[in-house]
């Protein structure tokens, strides 16, 4: 998906398993019809962005559920 707008008011939020000495740490930003994932590392670079539909589908594979 691309994104496209201003996305400098989304409130980013990392998992509580992730640790900030780690070097692959995702964050997660939600919006009304899209979940925005970014790397913790790197925090103005490209961003990816799901459909709500894809991110419900996308978590239980990613966590091997």
């Amino acid at each position: 998906m691309t994104l496209s707008g201003d996305y400098s008011a989304l409130e980013w939020f990392k998992s509580s398993y992730s640790s900030n000495d780690g070097p692959q740490c995702v964050e997660v930003a939600t919006a009304r019809c899209t979940v925005h994932v970014r790397d913790s590392k790197d925090l103005a670079g490209p961003q990816l962005g799901f459909t709500s539909a894809a991110w419900a589908d996308f978590v239980p594979y990613a966590s091997g559920s």
